[in-house]
């Protein structure tokens, strides 16, 4: 929140959320023609010069781009990109599971082919979901037998137990993770991330701030932890939920705050009306200027730790 100014800006983890919430808008019936939709976006995504992307996502973007169709251009990978971008998919078809696995598969499987991407996106998924339909802040005893069901994958079996002992005893966030073996900050692997992130939410139901505080502060992979884990609890909270200081300190441009939020008005709309309203328009050449401002800005971050005080 102080990367420019004493301002904050989007990292790609939300602009990966509003594609897909833009590809929502264009399909919401069909998840190969969401899938397509969203390919595009990601193609001119890439193409505009973003400020920072996973490896796996980087390279499904240049396939596509050669010419890979879109249920073919993912590589191998146990990434974390499919859950920074699962959550919107959850809350939009809460009450629908079988079209919220589909959303989920067909919005990992464009970029990441592992069972641990997609297990992660789809237990974030789930969460939103619960969350949703339940209009309070869920028990683990509700979200434990959906996130169990999701894999019966040994690794995800095991970290499961973790998340429900340490939830009996009350561990930290940062307790958490190091039972993982993240005394070293929260990796970007699907199964330290999501975990971490489903366990502040738990631990901290319904507060926006003290769950995002306490995952940051874990160190690592900041900014994926910081957009899953404010996904779910912004499913909790509602926007009231988020601290009005963070809001008003973000400061971007043409992908705004207004601009989300007409995203999120739409898709209300469209799903209350059950009918297709179409994206919300973005001055899209704007983008690459905001993205060449955004990395000159990451630069001079770098180049300003080189000097004292480091």
């Amino acid at each position: 929140m102080r990367f420019l100014f004493g301002s904050g800006m989007l990292s790609e983890d939300t602009e990966y959320t509003l594609m897909v919430g833009q590809a929502l808008l264009s399909h919401s019936v069909d998840q190969y023609a969401f899938q397509r939709t969203l390919s595009w976006k990601f193609r001119w995504w890439f193409a505009a010069l973003p400020g920072g992307m996973g490896l796996a996502t980087g390279k499904a973007c240049l396939r596509l781009w050669i010419g890979f169709p879109p249920d073919r251009a993912a590589v191998a990978s146990a990434g974390s990109g499919p859950a920074m971008r699962s959550a919107i998919i959850g809350a939009y078809f809460a009450q629908e599971p079988e079209k919220r696995r589909d959303f989920v598969l067909a919005s990992s499987r464009l970029t990441h082919r592992g069972w641990q991407a997609e297990t992660g996106a789809r237990a974030v998924a789930e969460c939103v979901a619960i969350a949703v339909n339940n209009h309070e802040q869920p028990e683990i005893e509700t979200v434990l037998p959906s996130l169990r069901a999701i894999s019966n994958e040994g690794e995800w079996q095991t970290v499961l137990l973790h998340l429900e002992s340490s939830l009996s005893v009350r561990h930290s966030v940062q307790e958490f993770a190091q039972s993982l073996g993240l005394e070293k900050g929260v990796t970007g692997y699907s199964l330290h991330v999501v975990p971490v992130a489903i366990y502040a939410w738990l631990r901290y139901p319904g507060n926006f701030h003290a769950a995002l505080i306490a995952v940051l502060e874990c160190g690592g992979d900041t900014d994926t932890a910081g957009a899953i884990l404010g996904a779910m609890v912004g499913a909790t909270a509602g926007r009231k939920g988020v601290p009005s200081e963070w809001l008003n300190r973000i400061c971007d441009w043409p992908r705004s705050i207004s601009f989300m939020e007409k995203i999120a008005d739409r898709l209300a709309h469209q799903k209350a009306q059950n009918t297709q309203l179409g994206p919300v328009r973005c001055f899209w050449p704007g983008i690459i200027l905001r993205n060449v401002l955004f990395i000159a800005v990451i630069l001079l971050h770098g180049f300003r730790r080189l000097f004292p005080p480091y």
